[in-house]
């Protein structure tokens, strides 16, 4: 089902971004490795869907051969039925596991990098991050580009006893891999006095932040591209911030394991549902199957949305449609076996 559908996702998506791609004489060795990203990056993002329809092809195909109906009748239980899917599905999560943690994360990085560098325009790229990296700073960018690590229009306003005493700002603010210090463009420092504000202008200055560079990035960006631990410390860190992106960034962590979760749930459903031969034959268990995929999908985009941009809890909104969807699984499955 992947190899099937991956290549033509890639297909209109090369055929929508082809232009800018040629436009900007991109390397053929860059487009290669940012589809291969694309790759990994939708093939996890879709891999439960995909195993809940080819599970119901699967599944319909035997039971329109009426060879479940002799598997049961020779006096096998449908639990025992059930068996090789249970395993079968057991060997996909375990996948799904590896790439959530290792795999996916550095392909949505790859993936993330070629569309902010070559694809995305300067309306596109504007993300205006705004944070408060500890209790005396606040940042601000107006927009950043993780493939260069630069960021446009960047000040940098510190606070004490609630009354801010100096605000730095620059027209540019690039990130120096060699010895990690951050290069400003038309630097200026306004120390906030009493009587006078003292001002230190300078057109280049490498300096050290007591930020990282991830602060710099978007957050829908450095969230799904850090592996496990990494994101584990880095919601650590957020969190003792003080940082209001934090149902987000939970939202990530934690789809990293129900995901796995939801390939049980949903080839259960599928082997309820199109284990019994219906008049419109596959036709029909897959229509039903993909209407319960597209419920799925919409029940984790509507949770996951409330997540992110309310005070709703990541945990239940991340392993509500897995709560729904188990108990319809259930359901289904007790039905199945009468």
């Amino acid at each position: 089902m992947i190899m099937l559908f991956i290549p033509i996702g890639i297909t209109v998506h090369l055929a929508e971004k082809i232009g800018k791609i040629i436009d900007k004489n991109v390397p053929f060795g860059e487009v290669l490795l940012y589809f291969l990203d694309f790759t990994i990056y939708f093939a996890h993002l879709l891999f439960p869907l995909f195993l809940f329809l080819s599970v119901i092809w699967f599944t319909s195909k035997l039971a329109n051969n009426t060879e479940i109906v002799a598997f049961l009748s020779s006096g096998v239980s449908f639990s025992r039925f059930l068996r090789p899917y249970i395993i079968g599905a057991s060997i996909v999560a375990v996948f799904s596991i590896l790439l959530g943690l290792y795999l996916a994360p550095n392909a949505s990085k790859g993936f993330n990098d070629f569309q902010y560098k070559y694809l995305k325009g300067r309306k596109e790229v504007n993300k205006n991050v705004l944070k408060q990296i500890n209790d005396h700073d606040i940042i601000y960018v107006s927009n950043f580009d993780p493939k260069t690590k630069t960021g446009r229009n960047f000040t940098l306003e510190h606070f004490n006893r609630g009354k801010m005493s100096f605000k730095i700002s620059a027209d540019r603010i690039h990130f120096i891999d060699k010895d990690s210090t951050y290069r400003l463009n038309n630097y200026v420092k306004r120390k906030i006095k009493e009587s006078n504000d003292i001002l230190e202008v300078t057109r280049r200055k490498d300096t050290l932040f007591s930020f990282d560079l991830e602060d710099l990035t978007p957050e829908e960006y450095i969230a799904e591209t850090l592996r496990y631990t990494e994101l584990v410390h880095f919601i650590d860190r957020e969190e003792k911030r003080g940082s209001s992106n934090i149902g987000r960034y939970k939202l990530e962590l934690y789809r990293k394991w129900s995901l796995p979760v939801s390939v049980f749930i949903l080839t259960i459903i599928a082997v309820a549902v199109s284990s019994r031969k219906r008049r419109g034959g596959m036709g029909v268990n897959l229509a039903f199957g993909i209407c319960i995929a597209m419920v799925f999908v919409f029940f984790d985009k509507i949770f996951g949305t409330l997540a992110s941009q309310s005070d709703f809890s990541p945990l239940l909104a991340v392993w509500f449609p897995n709560i729904i969807f188990g108990i319809i699984a259930i359901i289904l499955l007790i039905n199945a076996k009468r």
